[in-house]
């Protein structure tokens, strides 16, 4: 083999290295099956989200796992797989890909990283059910208001009885 090819594919684990090192969450997937206007729908959603999605030989993916420490990711690499990373949104790969495998029978979630720990299908499961970053934010907010908001309405029920009240 010669070093330029041993070259290109060092290069190649390196990069995967630098993407789990880097994402928030990944999660890797099974896609064979998937026809072209489904793959092509899949990482316009996935892009849309904020999601890279990369195709990646199986030793490569073993060979960056390992570098970046994560262990028992072997089994998952096996078959067609596909990876998604995410660098922001932790729930965005896991969220737009379950979405995908309820409605498209060829697409088989086989495992993920969740902010650096390796992954059970049921914790990426869990994960997709949870909103996004402004939806989780926009709750909270709501939940930090509601004592404010119940204040508000017992002073202003309190001056309208007081309003009610004959003036003596």
């Amino acid at each position: 083999m010669s070093e330029t090819i041993i070259a290109q594919k060092a290069s190649v684990v390196e990069d995967v290295y630098e993407k789990f090192s880097k994402a928030k969450s990944v999660v890797v997937v099974d896609y064979l099956g998937l026809t072209v206007a489904e793959a092509t729908e899949l990482r316009k959603e996935l892009r849309e989200a904020g999601v890279e999605m990369k195709v990646v030989k199986n030793t490569y993916l073993r060979r960056a796992a390992d570098k970046a420490g994560y262990e028992g990711l072997d089994e998952t690499f096996t078959g067609p797989t596909a990876v998604a990373f995410s660098y922001d949104d932790v729930t965005a790969p896991a969220r737009v890909m379950s979405k995908f495998a309820k409605s498209i029978d060829a697409l088989e979630i086989k495992g993920g990283i969740i902010e650096g720990k390796v992954s059970s299908l049921d914790a990426i499961a869990e994960l997709a059910t949870l909103p996004d970053r402004d939806g989780m934010l926009s709750m909270l907010l709501s939940v930090l208001k509601a004592p404010v908001r119940n204040v508000a309405y017992a002073v202003k029920a309190v001056a309208e009885a007081k309003d009610d009240e004959p003036a003596a």
